[in-house]
């Protein structure tokens, strides 16, 4: 179970941020209503966008970086993802790899036909959430919500990441399998 109480050390900088997540498993990046974990913006003590300020404010400037920069900084200790409920958090990766891919993870199979088409173009080369969005709709004739919502759907299931490369601006996705191999290996028994 993930540690959730409030840690009650508030965040100034990324390796305070990096020790929350270790500390606590399992974080959301904003608060959510819909989850028992606690978020990252929660804790981090940056002041918020004053009014006239231009921009988003240090503290959400922080949190939004951090989102990415994490995992991109921390491979191998920091996963994000989404969870049930598709709300975003940052894991400890060894708590994903050991309790939450086991009980998140769905073969491809048991996902909707809009999700493999998804996954079978994110399978063969890494693709942005825009291009591969726009490539969706042109050759399915999906809405952008119907999109979305399988994009979702396949982070909640464990079958795509996001790219864990700090040179990339956009969110780009992967196979899970590609980016987390000794995971997968673990639980999923195909021909790798």
């Amino acid at each position: 179970m993930p540690h959730n109480e409030d840690a009650h050390v508030m965040i100034k900088t990324i390796e305070q941020a990096y020790r929350f997540v270790k500390k606590v498993k399992v974080c959301t990046i904003f608060s959510s209503e819909k989850v028992e974990h606690t978020s990252l913006w929660k804790q981090v003590d940056l002041p918020e966008k004053q009014p006239g300020e231009k921009g988003w404010g240090k503290k959400m400037t922080a949190v939004w970086t951090w989102k990415n920069q994490l995992p991109a900084q921390y491979p191998y200790d920091i996963f994000y993802g989404k969870i049930k409920g598709g709300v975003a958090v940052l894991m400890d990766l060894d708590y994903m790899a050991n309790v939450h891919f086991p009980r998140a993870y769905k073969d491809i199979q048991t996902q909707d036909s809009l999700a493999q088409h998804i996954y079978s173009k994110v399978v063969t080369e890494p693709w942005d959430t825009t291009s591969l969005r726009k490539a969706t709709m042109q050759e399915v004739g999906c809405t952008k919500s119907q999109f979305n919502t399988a994009l979702k759907n396949l982070q909640v299931t464990m079958n795509i990441a996001r790219l864990n490369d700090p040179e990339i601006e956009r969110d780009t996705w992967v196979s899970f399998k590609e980016l987390y191999l000794n995971v997968w290996k673990q639980y999923v028994y195909d021909d790798v």
